[in-house]
């Protein structure tokens, strides 16, 4: 019988015992020293909420509108790369997640799994997130795929000019596309649990990139984007669009400007820089600089439901987990995943309880 997982420190201890090295610092490693996760993580900490008291909160809803259609818990799956490392079939696992939650999957462009059959499984409730690289050629071939196949949502990820430098993957040797030397031989011989089940799937592969006839560099170059390279993305794309990696509210006010339809306030998992603010504070300037109205979502440094609530309380109409969902998986597979989902969903509705409320969505948006 698996491990019990209680929180999603319990999900990243189990994962931590049960990966190879290499992969479990791909998922868990951030930019440079790392001090960046540690301030948003200090942050976070540092946000109270308070206690209210002999309020009537029996009936409570963990559902909020997204584009008009309700969703079951108030948070989402983050797009991230090349999840079948944490468990074989990973990626459908989540698919299979956001269908029964009615909340989007992010499919990653480098995801493991093409985007066709994740936006099946998910039934529908997938957005494709894009990187622009190189020239875009290979871009924008994802976009008319993404159109093709059923996407209604693009979220285009801006915070990666440049591939940031974690070394805790780089001391590893993880590249993508995946080699084997004997380093990671050794290591995935040490882990032997993994290895046989995992690696008897077959090499991960970024299968976005195998349809469509050219290779895809993780570490190419991304720094031609601009605001013409957004332009021509609104242009082409008929559905909603999201921005995705934004810290600066000036940068904020110019993309609502643009027509971009929400912003997704990020630092990417604290992957890309280190010096860069705590999200979560950013939240709150970015909300006051774009109203009340304009759709705001928040990903980076969640952990448990009570992130839920301050995250909702900085401003944002709808949050994402990212990593602990891959930890989950590789502590219990697809129980796992659930279990650890459930978790956050009692996390949330407790929380809410205990301040007083009965919802996330605020009081003035419920008065008709």
């Amino acid at each position: 019988m698996a491990p019990k997982i209680h929180s999603s420190e319990d999900a990243r201890r189990l994962a931590r015992k049960r990966l190879p090295w290499m992969v479990f610092d791909y998922i868990d490693g951030a930019a440079g020293t790392e001090t960046g996760a540690a301030r948003n993580r200090a942050a976070f900490d540092n946000l109270e909420l308070r206690p209210r008291i002999l309020r009537d909160v029996s009936d409570r809803s963990l559902s909020v509108p997204l584009w008009d259609k309700p969703t079951k818990a108030p948070f989402g799956i983050s797009p991230m790369g090349m999840c079948n490392l944490s468990g074989p079939g990973a990626d459908m696992m989540l698919a299979r997640l956001a269908a029964r939650e009615n909340v989007p999957l992010g499919v990653s462009t480098v995801a493991s799994t093409a985007m066709e059959p994740l936006i099946e499984a998910a039934e529908g409730n997938a957005w494709f997130q894009l990187y622009f690289s190189g020239d875009g050629t290979g871009t924008f071939k994802l976009v008319e795929r993404a159109k093709a196949a059923g996407y209604e949502t693009i979220v285009l990820t801006v915070d990666v000019a440049e591939v940031g430098r974690r070394p805790r993957e780089l001391r590893h040797g993880f590249t993508m596309p995946f080699k084997i030397g004997p380093k990671q031989f050794i290591d995935f011989a040490l882990h032997p649990r993994w290895s046989l089940t995992s690696l008897v799937a077959g090499k991960p592969q970024m299968a976005n990139f195998e349809m469509d006839g050219y290779d895809f560099d993780r570490t190419e170059s991304r720094a031609r984007a601009d605001w013409d390279t957004l332009t021509r993305l609104r242009d082409m794309w008929p559905g909603k669009l999201v921005v995705k990696g934004v810290l600066d509210a000036e940068d904020a006010l110019a993309l609502k400007a643009a027509g971009v339809d929400a912003i997704q306030v990020s630092s990417h998992g604290s992957r890309q820089l280190d010096s860069a603010p705590p999200p979560i504070l950013e939240l709150a300037k970015i909300r006051d600089a774009l109203g009340p109205d304009y759709p705001l979502f928040y990903d980076t440094g969640l952990r448990s439901g009570e992130d839920v609530v301050k995250a909702y309380a900085q401003g944002a109409n709808f949050t994402f987990f990212g990593r602990v969902l891959q930890f989950a998986i590789a502590a219990g597979g697809e129980d796992g995943l659930h279990e650890l989902w459930n978790v956050l969903k009692s996390e949330t509705s407790i929380t809410l309880a205990q301040i007083g409320k009965r919802s996330l969505i605020p009081e003035t948006a419920t008065k008709g």
